[in-house]
């Protein structure tokens, strides 16, 4: 039987959070002598000189009409990045419990783990980058807090099958499965999300970075139980959304039909980057896709590699990864950055 009390280490459920200035006056109007701020302006144009709402309620407000779920099951943070290391500070205790991660796959879920002295149980995907179901389950002890899933994958790009995602979630109850679905937005699949209300121990990650075009403002969300949200909100820095970044956010979602818009030109350049890549003798293999990325092999990767950078085209050398020797990982770019990609590699 999941309960979340049993997932959460014990000082965190009994922690007193942080009380802001925001969190004790949330109106917007107001002589505000609450916060120690300038109350003058700012030193550059534009007013930046009051805090911004710590728990960002009009973006969760138009989010959650967007992705079907309820705002206290949104958790907004400093891109997915700091809901994946809150997740490993509220339920593991150092040296004692472990997370289970399915190699090759996002680096920063062992990071994290690393860095919170938490041991990583590793149970690598199949060759054709599919769960081992029958091993992650044989995998799980009673230390085992959270299984990582990242799907569409990093970075080979597919899906992961739904059912083996499903079996997971049914059959390990004493922790969370975290479904990292990054590159979501590339794939012809339903998000986990529309499963919250099923799977208590399901946690979702998505992001604003890809798809939305918009990484360098840092905005990622998970979406979860309302406990387990508030759990984060507890745990999260007061402030961890700047103004800025929540007003360009709130922008963004009045612009759902351009972000779909970029997403088909993608997923049109993906195809035919991939029939391009197809015709050179140095490819190897191009792994099938769901997201914006394709996972190809050649020949000699890590001298490919080289001979791009030299020519000023940067992509990801993944060939001293498990499962993805002899590979580079490569971004979909505009028209004429992939045509100029393939026209280098012809010339090698």
């Amino acid at each position: 039987m999941f309960s979340l009390n049993n997932i959460i280490r014990q000082h965190i459920l009994t922690l007193a959070p942080y009380s802001s200035a925001r969190d004790e006056y949330t109106g917007k109007e107001g002589i505000f002598l609450d916060a120690n701020e300038n109350p003058f302006g700012s030193v550059i144009d534009g007013n930046y000189n009051r805090y911004p709402d710590p728990h960002q309620t009009d973006i969760k407000d138009k989010l959650a009409v967007i992705k079907g779920v309820r705002p206290g099951q949104i958790f907004l943070g400093n891109g997915s990045d700091e809901a994946i290391d809150l997740l490993i500070r509220a339920t593991c205790e150092p040296k004692e419990d472990n997370i289970l991660i399915m190699p090759p796959t996002y680096g920063m879920y062992k990071v994290c783990a690393d860095v919170q002295n938490t041991p990583v149980i590793q149970v690598p995907l199949t060759t054709d980058f599919e769960i081992n179901t029958e091993a992650v389950l044989a995998a799980v002890t009673p230390h085992i807090k959270l299984i990582w899933i990242c799907s569409p994958n990093n970075p080979s790009g597919n899906l992961v099958s739904r059912e083996a995602v499903l079996e997971i979630l049914e059959k390990f109850t004493t922790g969370l499965v975290i479904v990292d679905e990054a590159y979501i937005d590339f794939a012809e699949a339903d998000s986990f999300t529309k499963l919250l209300d099923s799977y208590p121990n399901l946690v979702v990650l998505q992001t604003f970075s890809k798809a939305w075009g918009l990484a360098a403002l840092r905005f990622g969300m998970a979406f979860a139980s309302e406990d387990l949200i508030k759990i984060l909100n507890k745990i999260k820095y007061p402030y961890n959304l700047n103004a800025v970044t929540q007003l360009l956010i709130l922008d963004a979602l009045n612009n759902e039909d351009k972000k779909n818009a970029y997403v088909q030109d993608i997923l049109k350049a993906r195809q035919t980057l991939a029939d391009m890549l197809g015709t050179l003798a140095i490819v190897k293999h191009i792994y099938p896709s769901d997201s914006n990325q394709l996972l190809v092999k050649f020949a000699d990767a890590k001298a490919v590699f080289r001979y791009l950078i030299d020519r000023k085209i940067i992509t990801r050398d993944r060939s001293n990864v498990q499962l993805c020797e002899g590979c580079i990982r490569i971004s979909i770019g505009t028209d004429a950055e992939n045509a100029a990609l393939v026209e280098a590699l012809k010339a090698y």
